[in-house]
C-alpha cells in the first residue's frame, strides 16, 4: 500500500496536534516535529491509535539550518506529499506599556519566519522537480493588519502570508499546490497565553478540519472566521490612527511570557 506522507512541524502545540490527529489514517505516514519528545510520544501513540505509521523527531525550529537538512534528508527517504509548516510563538508588549525585549523579537522572526521558510524552500524546489506535492503555511489575521499591542508577531505572519501567496504563484504551473492559512483565535497553549478578548475563538479539531477541507480544495487561502479576517483587513483601508484605535480597543492584549523568554525567566 502507498501511504500518503504528511510532515507537520509545531505538532506538539494544540493546532499541530489537532492536524496530526485529523490526518491519522492507515494509509497515512505522519512525520511529526516538536521541542518535547514526551508530547511528541504521546501525540505519536494517539495517531498510531487511528492506524498511521508516524516518524518523530524533537527538533528546535530556530535552528534554520537544521531544520533544512533535516526536511531534505526526510523527503530524501520518503518523499513529501503533504508538508504542514505550522511551528509558532508569539510575543507582545508588555503590561506596563514597554517593548518586546529583543531577544523575543529575534526568536520569534527564527521559529514563524525563517523556521517556516526552512521547512518549505527545500519541498518546493524537490516537489517541483516531482511535478506534485502540496505545501501550508499555518498564519494568523494579525497578519492582515499589524496589531499595536503584537508588532513582532504581526509582521512575522505578515512576512511568512506574502512568502506563501508569492511561492504559489511561482509553482502554480509546475504541479505544486500552496495555501496560506490565515486564522483567528484557536483554543491551544499558546493561546492560553494570551490575555485579551478572543472573538469568535474555536477548539484546535475545528480548525485542523478548516485547514484540510481548505487544502482539499486547493484554496490559495484558507481564511477563519471569515467574518473577523475580512473586519481585520478593512482596517486598511481607514487612516491609521483610527485604524489603531479600533485594535487598540478590541484587540487589545499581553501574551504571558514563555520559559524561553528573558521576561519568563526572571
Amino acid at each position: 500500500m502507498t501511504l500518503t506522507h504528511v510532515l507537520i512541524t509545531g505538532a506538539t502545540g494544540g493546532v499541530g496536534q489537532a492536524l496530526a490527529l485529523e490526518y491519522a489514517a492507515q494509509d497515512v505516514l505522519l512525520t511529526l516535529t516538536g521541542r518535547s519528545r514526551e508530547r511528541l510520544n504521546a501525540i505519536a501513540a494517539l495517531c498510531r491509535d487511528k492506524g498511521a505509521e508516524v516518524s518523530t523527531h524533537s527538533l528546535d525550529i530556530r535552528d534554520a539550518y537544521a531544520v533544512r537538512e533535516w526536511v531534505l534528508g526526510v523527503d530524501r527517504e520518503r518523499p513529501v506529499d503533504l508538508a504542514l509548516a505550522n511551528a509558532g510563538v508569539s510575543s507582545a508588549i508588555q503590561p506596563d506599556g514597554s517593548g518586546e525585549p529583543f531577544e523575543d523579537v529575534e526568536r520569534l522572526f527564527s521559529v514563524n519566519t525563517l523556521g517556516v521558510a526552512a521547512t518549505v524552500c527545500p519541498l518546493a524546489e524537490r516537489m517541483r522537480a516531482r511535478g506534485h506535492g502540496q505545501l501550508a503555511i499555518i498564519g494568523s489575521i494579525s497578519g492582515l493588519r499589524g496589531f499595536p499591542d503584537t508588532p513582532a508577531y504581526s509582521a512575522s505572519k505578515a512576512a511568512v502570508r506574502t512568502y506563501g501567496k508569492a511561492l504559489r504563484g511561482w509553482l502554480a504551473d509546475s504541479g505544486v499546490r500552496v495555501s496560506v492559512v490565515t486564522m483567528g483565535f484557536v483554543d491551544s497553549p499558546m493561546s492560553a497565553r494570551y490575555d485579551g478578548g478572543k472573538p469568535l475563538r474555536c477548539s484546535a479539531e475545528k480548525a485542523a478540519r478548516r485547514i484540510r477541507r481548505g487544502l482539499e480544495r486547493n484554496k490559495g487561502e484558507i481564511l477563519f472566521p471569515r467574518i473577523l479576517a475580512v473586519g481585520v483587513w478593512s482596517l486598511n483601508l481607514l487612516i491609521e490612527p483610527v485604524a489603531n484605535r479600533v485594535l487598540r480597543t478590541f484587540f487589545k492584549c499581553s501574551v504571558k511570557p514563555d520559559g524561553d523568554s528573558p521576561l519568563g525567566r526572571k
